[in-house]
């Protein structure tokens, strides 16, 4: 027993930064285990996978929620520069970090036979990209975090370029020069930032900081525009479809599921607490361009004949409203936003999944070469249906928690915006129901489908856990939102509050 609490000990203490670096442990069977042996290797790589996973469920159930970071650890790093290798976790960061450690294991799962070139790098790169994700949602450090922040660029690059479609090269190197504009205007504001505090990385440190107007506006307009091209936020979502369709199907959930998550984390991390009057100034134009993204993604995904690129413009339209909640800045809008954060990476990150099934069977993801599946698939339809449901909101799933509690948020600071926004939901199911209806319904209009073989057990359990928290956070989001509450409320109060301390 008393071996038993000194290793819950070292746990509690050095807990994330064992979730930070124990994806790492699985390049072991990489390195170790002959080519030839695929089989061994990917059973291995996925049961190391759960390692983070079971970590995080740890996090889960010893996480108090008291509003201030817990678990940190501050350890000096470069210390000539006041560099510390600081982590902490709060409301917000702790559920993007379960998130993560749970879509990474059903990636593994879902490609098991998908891989059929170079596995020992497909599973290199994912592994080093759940280390690099989790180190941004634990930095407590700007420097850390940026650092963090470039070393998750690196891998998805690869991942889009080695593994993805026709146009992959083209889609990769979009997203790498979009995401680098963002990082050098963020890396500008950290330097900026580090030497008005008097050389300190510290992000306690910088909150306490009160810089003149002009300075904040221009810090936040750097800061911001590099997290909004993360989001991404219209006008800066040109990126996004490309790299969706292109990206391998492990790619594109993890893109929709934790990635884009990374931007609007920055901005209720380090934009908006950072530089309150900015915040203040520039959050109708923030409110304006996300109402924008949210119609205008819904419209266009209409229309789109890819069903991989209609699920990429509803992510343009879910992200407005993360972004319109963040900016309502009370706290049902900001809590909607952050439980949205984790709903679209369950429900985007679901329908990316069984878009892959499909297409690992007809090879084509056109919405035309299909029709009739219903009756040829039923357990893929259903799984469907249930994750269209959530995606579009319905009573009863985690999306109506999320979008209700923004639209009520955001009535409250800007009710001509929010009702705009509004359509956007009926809009948004349209395209999604619209799309339903083509793929599953009617008669099956070509031969080939009706030889299709209907998803089997591995595939089933990819889906069970989202299936899961579709229900459990539409029933009772209480089990999360208990654990955000403090810190939603700390947010809104810091930053509200900086502003009218500064105004005065």
């Amino acid at each position: 027993m008393g071996e038993v609490r000194i290793y819950m000990m070292i746990i509690d203490t050095h807990i994330l930064s064992l979730l930070i670096f124990s994806p790492l442990l699985g390049l072991l069977p990489l390195f170790l285990i002959p080519s030839s042996q695929e089989k061994i290797i990917k059973t291995l790589v996925f049961l190391f996978s759960l390692l983070p996973l079971f970590l995080g469920v740890i996090l889960f159930s010893r996480f108090q929620g008291t509003g201030d970071f817990e678990f940190q650890e501050v350890t000096p790093w470069l210390t000539g520069f006041q560099v510390f290798y600081h982590l902490g976790v709060d409301g917000f960061s702790m559920p993007l970090v379960m998130l993560s450690t749970l879509l990474v294991p059903l990636v593994l799962l879902s490609s098991w036979n998908s891989v059929t070139k170079n596995l020992r790098g497909y599973l290199f790169f994912f592994l080093v990209l759940e280390s690099a994700m989790m180190g941004v949602f634990c930095a407590l450090d700007v420097f850390l975090f940026y650092v963090f922040w470039e070393a998750q660029l690196v891998p998805m690059y690869f991942l889009i370029g080695g593994w993805g479609g026709e146009r992959r090269i083209y889609a990769a190197i979009k997203f790498v020069l979009y995401t680098m504009v963002g990082s050098l205007l963020m890396l500008a504001a950290i330097l900026y930032l580090y030497i008005g505090s008097g050389h300190s990385f510290s992000l306690g440190d910088l909150y306490h900081l009160h810089l003149p107007f002009l300075t904040q506006a221009l810090l936040f307009g750097a800061l911001t525009l590099a997290f909004v091209i993360k989001i991404p936020l219209f006008p800066f979502h040109t990126w996004l479809p490309d790299a969706h369709v292109e990206a391998p199907t492990g790619g594109s959930v993890i893109l929709a599921g934790v990635l884009l998550k990374m931007g609007t984390y920055g901005l209720l991390r380090f934009s908006m607490p950072l530089f309150p009057l900015a915040n203040f100034y520039f959050t109708p134009l923030l409110q304006v361009l996300s109402v924008i993204g949210i119609v205008y993604g819904s419209l266009v995904a209409m229309v789109q004949p890819d069903l991989k690129k209609l699920v990429a413009y509803t992510s343009v339209a879910h992200l407005g409203f993360v972004v319109l909640g963040l900016t309502s800045m009370n706290v049902q809008g900001v809590m909607g936003a952050s439980l949205q954060m984790i709903n679209h990476g369950i429900s985007t990150g679901a329908l990316f999944f069984l878009v892959g099934m499909i297409y690992e069977r007809r090879h084509t993801r056109q919405i035309n070469d299909f029709g009739g599946l219903a009756s040829v698939m039923p357990i893929f339809t259903v799984l469907f249906l249930i994750v269209t449901f959530s995606s579009i909101a319905l009573p009863g799933t985690n999306g109506f928690v999320g979008e209700f509690l923004i639209l009520l948020g955001s009535f409250k600071a800007a009710p001509i915006l929010s009702s705009v926004a509004a359509t956007g939901v009926i809009f948004g199911a349209v395209a999604m129901l619209w799309m339903v209806k083509r793929v599953f319904f009617g008669p099956v209009t070509h031969e080939e489908n009706r030889r299709l073989l209907d998803l089997n057990s591995r595939e089933v359990m990819v889906m069970l856990p989202l299936i899961v928290l579709i229900f459990a956070i539409g029933f009772a989001p209480g089990f999360l939102t208990k654990k955000m509450d403090k810190s939603v409320v700390r947010f809104v109060e810091r930053v509200k509050g900086s502003n009218v301390i500064e105004t005065k």
